[in-house]
């Protein structure tokens, strides 16, 4: 299953921006480093992107998901046909989610709502596929 509340290969620890210290787990769901034409690493722009597209052809949306004064809330909000939503965090791959992002996925997660992580291209087939399935 895609969905988790990591999606990168990293270090047992490490520290948010105010230096304290928190245990992540490893994601081995991808292969790394992802890197695109010209050997370049790819970033997260590129990989939401992709998501929109994808999501497009299946005749969905991908909505920017911005909600002033609640920090941590997914980028997009994507609605396919038949009326399935869920939510989804873009990352870089091979960067994690920070501690408030993973909280607020649980919090949503908790209302019942799917809430994804994609940070390789390669899981937007399957998180797509999850999300449209009965």
């Amino acid at each position: 299953m895609v969905n988790s509340d990591t999606c990168y290969r990293a270090k047992l620890y490490e520290k948010n921006a105010i230096g304290r210290v928190w245990e992540t787990t490893v994601n081995d769901l991808h292969t790394f480093p992802q890197t695109r034409k010209g050997g370049r690493q790819m970033i997260e722009k590129q990989v939401e992107q992709m998501l929109r597209k994808a999501v497009r052809l299946r005749g969905g949306l991908a909505l920017k998901f911005v909600s002033p004064g609640l920090s941590g809330v997914p980028d997009r909000l994507l609605l396919m046909p038949g009326g399935r939503v869920a939510f989804a965090e873009l990352k870089a791959p091979g960067k994690s989610m920070r501690p408030q992002q993973v909280k607020r996925k649980r919090q949503l997660e908790s209302l019942g709502f799917r809430v994804y992580c994609i940070d390789n291209p390669d899981q937007i087939g399957g998180v797509l596929d999850e999300i449209q399935s009965p």
